[in-house]
This record gives C-alpha cells, sequence and structure tokens, in this order.
C-alpha cells in the first residue's frame, strides 16, 4: 500500500474524517453576529435612551460590519419593548435599550413574562445623573438645610415628578423615607413641565436629569442642591452626593442598559458587552456623551445583572410603602 501500514492508513482515515467533522461543525456554528441585529427601543425617538440607543447600534455596526435596526416601541413603562424583547428567540438577533425604569415596572403593573428569567441583562451602557433642585425662593442651600427646613413644615412642600411611579417620582419617596420628611407629590406628563413648575415658583423641588436642569441652575432659576447617584459626576464635580450630604446610603442612578432574551448564550452577552464597552469608552465618544450630561460605564455582565435585580428589590419596597403596588 505505497509504504504504509494498514493500521497507519486507518489512523490517517480516522484524522481525515475526524478533520472534515470538525470543519462540518465550525461551517455550523458562524461567527456572531452574521445577519442584521434588531435593537428594540423601549422610548419615544428624541429622548436620551433612543438618541443613545442608535449611537451605540450605529458604532456596533461599523464594528460588526452588520446592520444594528433601531426599532422604536414605546408604552406601558418600557414593558411592550421588554415583552418583544423577552419572547423573542434568544439567538442574540434581538436586543432591548431601555432605561432604569425596567427595574420599577414588574411592581407597578402585572407583566407577560418574568422580569428575572426572561431578560439577559448585558451591560449598563451609560448614567444619566440626576439633580436635586430646588426654587430659589426655597432658603436652603444644601441637603442638610433642605431636610431642616422641610421637617419643620410636614406635608407643606410640594415636590413633581414625570408622573405618578415614575423613577423621579420614587427617588424622591426613596429621600423621604431615609430622611423621615413628609412631603406632598405632584405628578406631571413628562420631565419638562414637572421642571417648568418648579422653574415658575409653583413647585418647591424636583429630581431631574443634568441634561433637562443645567439650563435653569446655571442662570439662577433654580438650585442645584446635590446629585441624586451614589457617586459624583464628572459632568457636575463640584456638587456633592446627597449621600455625602448627610444621607448615608443614598444612590439612585437613571441608567440606559442593553438586555438580551433570558436563555440567549453568555458568550453572545459577552461579546455585546464587550463591544459596548469599547464603544462608550472612547475618549472621543465619552467627551460626546458628557456633552449630553452623560457618564460612560459599558460594566460586565456579571456587574450589571446583580444591581439589576437588587434594584428591582429595591423599588419593590418602595413601591410597596406608598401603596402603589400591583393588586
Amino acid at each position: 500500500m505505497n509504504g504504509f501500514s494498514a493500521s497507519a492508513c486507518r489512523a490517517l482515515l480516522i484524522l481525515t474524517t475526524g478533520g472534515f467533522v470538525a470543519g462540518a461543525v465550525h461551517a455550523q456554528t458562524p461567527a456572531y453576529p452574521s445577519k442584521p441585529v434588531r435593537m428594540v427601543i423601549a422610548l419615544a425617538p428624541g429622548g436620551g435612551v433612543d438618541t443613545t440607543g442608535r449611537f451605540i447600534a450605529l458604532k456596533l455596526g461599523e464594528s460588526w460590519g452588520q446592520s444594528i435596526v433601531a426599532d422604536n416601541r414605546p408604552g406601558a413603562g418600557g414593558s411592550i419593548a421588554a415583552e418583544i424583547v423577552a419572547t423573542a428567540p434568544p439567538d442574540g438577533y434581538t436586543m432591548l435599550m431601555t432605561s432604569a425604569g425596567i427595574t420599577i415596572t414588574p411592581s407597578l403593573m402585572k407583566l407577560s413574562y418574568d422580569p428575572r428569567k426572561d431578560l439577559l441583562p448585558v451591560t449598563l451602557a451609560v448614567v444619566s445623573p440626576g439633580v436635586l433642585v430646588v426654587h430659589p425662593s426655597i432658603p436652603v442651600k444644601n441637603v442638610k438645610e433642605l431636610i431642616a427646613f422641610a421637617k419643620a413644615k410636614p406635608n407643606e412642600l410640594f415636590f413633581s415628578s414625570s408622573g405618578l411611579g415614575s423613577a423621579q417620582h420614587l427617588t424622591i419617596e426613596l429621600f423621604s423615607q431615609m430622611t423621615g420628611l413628609k412631603m406632598t407629590h405632584v405628578p406631571y406628563k413628562g420631565t419638562a413641565p414637572s421642571i417648568n413648575d418648579v422653574v415658575g415658583g409653583r413647585i418647591a423641588l424636583t429630581v431631574a436629569s443634568v441634561i433637562s436642569t443645567r439650563p435653569f441652575f446655571t442662570t439662577g432659576r433654580l438650585r442645584a442642591l446635590a446629585v441624586v447617584g451614589p457617586k459624583r459626576t464628572p459632568a457636575l464635580p463640584e456638587y456633592p452626593t446627597i449621600a455625602e450630604s448627610g444621607v448615608p446610603g443614598f444612590g439612585v442612578e437613571n441608567w440606559y442598559a442593553l438586555f438580551l432574551p433570558g436563555k440567549t448564550d453568555k458568550a453572545i452577552a459577552v461579546k455585546v458587552q464587550e463591544a459596548v464597552s469599547r464603544v462608550v469608552n472612547e475618549p472621543a465618544t465619552e467627551k460626546q456623551l458628557q456633552g449630553q450630561g452623560l457618564d460612560a460605564v459599558g460594566n460586565t455582565q456579571a456587574e450589571f445583572e446583580k444591581l439589576y435585580h437588587t434594584e428591582i428589590a429595591t423599588w419593590a419596597k418602595v413601591v410597596q410603602s406608598v401603596g402603589m403596588q400591583q393588586k
């Protein structure tokens, strides 16, 4: 047999066919992504979640050589978009871009999906830092003075939010619980009217994003007391956190993040996370985000998953304490 023994021929046959099998398996598992990806955006066009999601989609598309198609599906506190992704095939080709409000909706309404099992947290892309602001007529210059002033006037101070059960509403409810304050909530249909009535002096205080409030407190029409997140923001480095200002342990972040269907392979989630982290932490991108009042994050899948589940539990307690939980 041309110098080959029978045993050598058998060995060669095994190696050759094994190579064919390995090649066939590899051919059946193409690199991700191998086709366009759908990004379902939980809020309406034009807002922070939408513009951030579309920017990330553009950059991911350039990096991967595949189109990332943005699909806005607002409504029901983000649960419409979340349900679409939760029930999509877990192949990585449908992802969700949403806000921190996704951790509140499970306590407020009955959902058709399990937010803990049917969605896979991928990465917290950016944080939109919030600021506690008051009308200049309120005679306080810091959080400690606000607490003392509000305690002397139980239920007399009015605070506004973008709606009943919104992140703004529950952030101030949590602040009130941790400080023993009693204030009166006035819900609005959106952030802009909520802020406008504080600027007009009809409402004493509110919490809103840096980008929404900065034009007012830099011109003296509002007074910023502190940022509401757990750490200071590069957008306002001179302003302390509420925790630093006498309320230890307080810290609430409004974030924009990516999710995949719950049973998606973790390897795909890690690839998406790493790509998003590179995008948002590029020096030019980071500077651009800060100009929009956003802080780049791009944390790991494990870090974000822990935060996601912790916040669901935290807001469930706050919602229950104000009697708003689903019946």
